[in-house]
């Protein structure tokens, strides 16, 4: 039987820690969860928002909150030169990358000023406590003309969409979860945390603050993905 049981989103003051935690128990069946989830989808997803990056070949690019590495062993198959960020040791551990990677938060990076090309961030937006700080940090370390393309789950603006990926990531998901990754509790968390990302217009507006031009975004999947993209001003 599904377990339905609901629990309340991290306060901020406690979202970094509890964010870190959840990775770090989730990392080892992460990949594999991914793939059952969204049916292979993800795997789309990601050439897109490496496609929209539009770089020259062998363009440094910062992968934030890379996880495991699969936005990173894209970026590689497209012919640039990735370097991993993530908070999480765990995720950190269960990468399986060529790239360099480096812990490390989001609102802080240990990179230097306008040495990259590019940044790209994998369903992870609404994970980070202080998206203007995460934002800031991004248009620093991109050079002038840099790109950025961070792709996050939505929720569709269709009602019988709206409804369907309702009972998914509702249901199924904390099921499969606790079955596969033995952790509901993470993905029931993980449907719920689109719940920390501000709307459409507000978040271009945000990253258009922060230093970005041509700020645009476009969804995927009916309307249940994400992209948005930006170039440094």
């Amino acid at each position: 039987m599904t377990d339905t049981r609901e629990s309340p989103l991290p306060p901020t003051a406690d979202k970094a820690r509890a964010v870190e935690d959840m990775f770090d128990r989730i990392a080892p069946r992460y990949d594999l969860l991914n793939r059952m989830l969204t049916l292979r989808m993800d795997v789309g997803w990601r050439r897109v928002a490496v496609r929209s990056l539009r770089l020259p070949a062998g363009s440094a690019v910062l992968d934030l909150a890379c996880g495991t590495g699969d936005l990173c062993r894209a970026l590689a198959a497209a012919g640039y030169n990735p370097i991993g960020a993530d908070f999480s040791a765990g995720m950190l551990a269960a990468a399986r990358v060529d790239a360099p990677l480096v812990r490390a938060d989001g609102a802080a990076l240990p990179v230097a000023t306008s040495s990259v090309e590019g940044v790209t961030c994998g369903i992870a937006l609404r994970n980070f406590v202080d998206l203007d700080a995460v934002f800031a940090e991004c248009a620093r370390v991109l050079r002038p003309g840099g790109r950025l393309a961070a792709l996050d789950a939505t929720v569709p603006t269709n009602p019988l969409l709206r409804a369907g990926n309702a009972v998914w990531f509702r249901g199924a998901v904390p099921l499969l979860g606790r079955v596969v990754a033995h952790d509901a509790e993470a993905y029931r968390y993980l449907p719920k945390s689109t719940a920390y990302l501000p709307p459409i217009p507000e978040l271009e507006d945000r990253v258009r603050k922060a230093g970005f031009r041509d700020v645009r975004h476009t969804t995927l999947t009916g309307g249940s993905v994400l992209l948005l993209t930006g170039t440094r001003a």
